[in-house]
């Protein structure tokens, strides 16, 4: 391991779990290994499900809306 990689490594060690877990997809992804799955909350297990009954029922954004959500966020 190069002396970067390491002190890339001993500065993770100090943070929050979820962003380890993050730091180390990236790194996997990186080195062409698998990525692990991420693991949902109930909420967004809850949102995805919806979206996709939405998407079932042929329920879209329109273009006016979409317009509108980027012009909010300034795209």
């Amino acid at each position: 391991m190069t002396k970067l990689l390491d002190r890339a490594v001993e500065a993770a060690r100090n943070l929050p779990p979820d962003t380890q877990d993050e730091i180390a997809r990236l790194v996997l992804q990186l080195a062409g290994d698998e990525v692990p799955a991420v693991a949902l909350t109930v909420e967004e297990r809850a949102a995805i499900a919806s979206s996709k009954e939405a998407s079932a029922r042929g329920e879209f954004a329109t273009d006016e809306h979409v317009r509108a959500v980027w012009t909010k966020h300034g795209l």
